[in-house]
Formats: C-alpha cells, sequence, structure tokens
C-alpha cells in the first residue's frame, strides 16, 4: 500500500456538524464494497447487522466492540458489550456509494474511487449532534477504519478501546471548542 501525502488519518470537519476521514485501501472496490454490505464483514471492522442493498430499506446495526481485536482494550464506563441502532439505506451504487441514515438525525455516506490497486474511501458523518458526540464519532470512525485497514493488509490492530481513548483525545485537540 502507498501513502498518499495528501491523506491525513484523521477526520476533519467540514462544516459545523460534518466530519470527512479518508483512507487509501488495498482494493479492488468490490472487496471494500462487501466490508461495507455484508453484516458478517462489517462485523469485522465496524457493526454486524444485515443489510439489503437497496434505498429505503431498514436494517439495524449492531456493535460488539469487545470482538473487534484481541485483546479489546479497556471499555470505558458507560459502554456495554453490545450497541444497537436503527438506520435506513438512502442511496446505493455498487461498488462507489453507498448512504445511510445514522440513527434519527444523522447520515453517513460511504465514497469508493479507484486509484490503480487501491481504492479511497471517504467517509463523510452528516448532522453530529455536538461537539461531544463529534469526538466520539471521530475517534470512533478513526479506530474503526484503522481495524479495517488492518484487516485488508491482514496486520494487527492497536486494542480497540485504548486506540479509541488515545483518538478522542486527539480529536479534542485537533477540533476547536
Amino acid at each position: 500500500m502507498t501513502q498518499r501525502l495528501d491523506i491525513n488519518p484523521y477526520g476533519r470537519v467540514t462544516e459545523p456538524a460534518t466530519l470527512v476521514i479518508e483512507r487509501l485501501l488495498p482494493g479492488p472496490a468490490s472487496r471494500i464494497w462487501r466490508y461495507l454490505t455484508e453484516g458478517d464483514m462489517r462485523r469485522q471492522w465496524l457493526a454486524g447487522g444485515a443489510m439489503e442493498e437497496k434505498a429505503g430499506a431498514p436494517f439495524e446495526l449492531v456493535w460488539r466492540n469487545d470482538e473487534l481485536t484481541d485483546p479489546p482494550g479497556n471499555r470505558p464506563e458507560g459502554f456495554g458489550e453490545e450497541m444497537r441502532m436503527k438506520s435506513r439505506v438512502l442511496e446505493v451504487q455498487k461498488d462507489k456509494r453507498l448512504v445511510f441514515t445514522w440513527g434519527e438525525s444523522g447520515e453517513v455516506s460511504f465514497d469508493l474511487k479507484a486509484e490503480g490497486d487501491e481504492v479511497l474511501l471517504t467517509v463523510t458523518h452528516r448532522r453530529i449532534s455536538d461537539r461531544a458526540n463529534l469526538l466520539m464519532v471521530g475517534a470512533g470512525w478513526h479506530m474503526h477504519l484503522d481495524i479495517l485497514a488492518a484487516r485488508l493488509t491482514e496486520t494487527r490492530s492497536e486494542p480497540f478501546w485504548d486506540g479509541w481513548l488515545k483518538l478522542k483525545d486527539d480529536y479534542d485537540r485537533r477540533i476547536p471548542a
């Protein structure tokens, strides 16, 4: 995997309630697409849950972050072993773009762009409720994408919770109050 100098692993706030984060991943796009849309594949880096690849289709994301890395790290107080969120698919362009609701008010889009043997994955999370959630979401997407990259390159990732806590502090310093 090559390193593009214009890709920063940290998310950036592009509007007051929007976070954009990018990763250059080993392709092809169809492989990345499976990790976005197939519940068993998505479960390995983000959250499980069956998803119909059809606009309007409801689905549920099921997080079990303790299962993402071995060891999982130290789960912070206030986080359970499992979290669930109802969502709805808004847009599907196979191997190119997936958009779905994030709970009741947010929205997440995944855009895939082939770059030679690699794929630029751009995640855009819109309508984040406040700065506290922006820090958690930024650290969450960052850590989850690090795990996805590790899966795709067959390397090990930092323990999920330890990495998330460090990243949350990083995002607190990076994102203006």
